[in-house]
């Protein structure tokens, strides 16, 4: 077998009875992309990318994808358990480290110097001090995929939707610092990234900038910004309800007048959350 062929055997064991359409969910993919990955007909591979990614999300060890394990009689996939490593081992307690900082240089201290810090190491762990890592973002666990497709939202006159849109680089964020920054979403998996396309919405959205946007929101919940298609093509713009029948189309370069269009003949498929630019400082 080679890698690609133990990779689909490896994912179709994954998968299991699940809904395919809600494993695509879970890991920020296509539904196609994942029944291109499955078919026989097709030659799509799952390729690195991803596998690390469905590996984080199910909390598999990285590389499990890649091998097939000798007991092939194990029906259910177990998420992974870190082993025990010489990280593992215990070390000296806070006062004993100090006492041997102090021993080795803490000459020129005096002997009040010296007994606060003995006292402040030998705290118990209850005290108002409080350990922090800092060698990574965010908190453990609180991290998730956010899937980056390749559909360009036009910002202006409109862009072709791809049928099947590919990922672009994946983000991975806090969700819980989303919602710190005062983003409103209920299930992270319904967050995706796309890209604007135009100037109409400068200064509040300029050529190119990625967009996070929420899925789940499939009709007209209030005056934003929506990506949503009209006539066969797909925007990004502000909508108003104008009466019963129309939206108004407001973009927010002034040279670009509002338009009407008929709610009848809109159709959304998202609303825009976040702008993700970043500016020349």
């Amino acid at each position: 077998m080679d890698i690609y062929a133990i990779r689909k055997h490896n994912l179709v064991k994954l998968i299991g009875n699940q809904r395919k359409g809600a494993c695509a969910e879970r890991w920020g993919m296509a539904p196609a992309h994942l029944s291109q990955i499955l078919s026989d007909k097709t030659a799509k591979n799952l390729g690195d990318d991803v596998a690390r990614r469905i590996e984080s999300v199910e909390r598999l060890p990285r590389g499990w994808f890649d091998s097939i394990p000798q007991d092939e009689s194990v029906g259910a996939v177990v998420p992974h358990t870190p082993t025990a490593t010489n990280e593992d081992a215990p070390v000296a307690s806070a006062a004993a480290l100090v006492k041997q900082m102090l021993a080795k240089q803490g000459k020129g201290l005096s002997a009040e110097a010296r007994a606060r810090l003995l006292a402040a190491a030998d705290e118990p762990a209850e005290s108002n001090v409080i350990a922090a890592d800092f060698s990574r973002p965010g908190q453990v666990g609180d991290e998730v995929w956010i899937a980056h497709y390749d559909v360009r939202a036009a910002m202006g006159g409109g862009q072709v939707p791809h049928d099947y849109p590919e990922m672009l680089q994946d983000i991975r964020v806090s969700p819980r610092h989303l919602r710190e920054m005062g983003v409103e979403f209920k299930e992270h998996f319904h967050l995706k990234m796309v890209t604007g396309w135009g100037q109409s919405m400068a200064p509040t959205i300029k050529h190119r900038d990625p967009l996070l946007v929420d899925v789940s929101i499939r009709e007209f919940v209030g005056d934003g910004i929506y990506l949503f298609s009209h006539g066969d093509l797909l925007y990004i713009k502000r909508l108003q309800k104008k009466g019963k029948d129309h939206f108004k189309m407001i973009s927010d370069n002034t040279n670009h007048p509002p338009e009407d269009i008929r709610v009848d003949d809109t159709f959304i498929q998202a609303r825009v959350l976040l702008v993700w630019n970043a500016h020349l400082v």
